[in-house]
Parts: C-alpha cells; sequence; structure tokens
C-alpha cells in the first residue's frame, strides 16, 4: 500500500516490482499477490488496461491512519484517559499540527481561540498541567524521548 499510496496514481505490478527491487529482491508472482489480496480486501480497486490490471487506492493513507486511530480509541475502556496519554506522547511540532486540524474542524472560532477549549485540552507545553489531584504536572520534559 506504501507504494500505491506515494505514486498516488493507478499502478501496474510491473510498476510496483521494480520499485521494489530497487530495495531487495523480489517476485513478480509475489508482488502480484500482494495486490490481488489488497484488492480482494477492498483496499485497492483495479481496472484493465490491455493484458494487465492498474490498482487504485480507495483510500488516503490520512484516511487509513484516522481510522486505525479512531478504532483504538473507541476500543478503550477509559477514551478520555487514553487521549490524555495519547497527547501526552506527542511533540510540540504534533501538538502544533492537532491544534491545526481542530481549528480547520471547528465550527466556532472561539473554540480554538487561545486559552479556549482546543487550547485547554492540548496543553500548552511552555506551563505544566495539573493533574487531577491539582498538583502540577510536567508536559514534554518529563517524558523521555522514544528516539522515533
Amino acid at each position: 500500500m506504501t507504494r500505491v499510496w506515494q505514486w498516488n496514481r493507478p499502478v501496474t505490478v510491473r510498476e510496483v516490482l521494480e520499485d521494489l527491487q530497487q530495495e531487495r529482491s523480489i517476485a513478480y508472482t509475489t508482488v502480484m499477490t500482494v495486490m490481488d489480496n489488497l484488492h480482494q480486501k477492498g483496499w485497492v480497486r483495479r481496472e484493465v488496461d490491455g493484458r494487465a490490471y492498474r490498482y487504485t487506492a480507495v483510500s488516503t493513507r490520512a484516511a487509513y491512519s484516522a481510522a486505525l486511530m479512531n478504532e483504538a480509541w473507541s476500543l478503550s475502556d477509559n477514551p478520555a484517559a487514553a487521549l490524555v496519554a495519547f497527547f501526552g506522547m506527542m511533540s510540540a511540532e504534533q501538538r502544533e499540527a492537532l491544534q491545526d486540524a481542530v481549528r480547520m474542524v471547528s465550527p466556532n472560532p472561539a473554540e480554538t481561540a487561545p486559552g479556549g477549549p482546543a487550547e485547554t485540552a492540548l496543553g500548552n507545553p511552555a506551563e505544566p498541567t495539573a493533574d487531577a489531584a491539582g498538583d502540577d504536572v510536567p508536559t514534554d520534559d518529563a517524558t523521555p524521548e522514544s528516539g522515533r
């Protein structure tokens, strides 16, 4: 799927094969089987182009990632705690991107204004937040970098 998403256009098995062969040895039939499996599972659609198929992603990588996050969140027995833990793992850049995303989907600009609910929920990385007992809890500085 990564190759299909990267190209963002209909691709043939041969194109995917040639791209993968730049990194490792792989058989045409292996790529063909994987592409067929992706089609059977509904991840890609295909159309005939001469004697070959051209495969196109049904969904974007961003939509797939969002669905994974939504599924993981919905499986939590405590969704609010899961979100707090997730926000705590985010880098400053990721939190900024999330705040931008909240602004894009928010129907009320006041909700995303500085000090509004979106910023309060995501926290300001320069300021500590309070835990349930009212104690200050450091944001990024207390979490060791994961190296990712």
